[in-house]
């Protein structure tokens, strides 16, 4: 698993736990509707640290509580 199909998944984990949208998370992240969709996708094979900052900013979050989950455990992901 590469590290962009670790965050659309926490992303669609949030999503689901918050009861909120897609559509919302991209106004209130300021992440454009193009960048999400390669996301949520997995076509990226990376995900940069700004994008990570503006994400857990959408879910109120810091990027530590973000990625403070189990799809993140080094043993799961593909590092190069």
């Amino acid at each position: 698993m590469t590290t962009n199909d670790a965050v659309a998944i926490r992303i669609k984990q949030l999503l689901q736990k918050r009861h909120m949208t897609l559509y919302r998370l991209e106004q209130r992240s300021g992440v454009y509707h193009g960048a999400m969709d390669r996301i949520m996708k997995g076509k990226n094979q990376t995900i940069s640290l700004s994008t990570l900052l503006k994400l857990a900013q959408g879910f109120d979050m810091s990027v530590l509580q973000f990625l403070d989950d189990d799809v993140f455990l080094s043993d799961k992901l593909e590092l190069d």
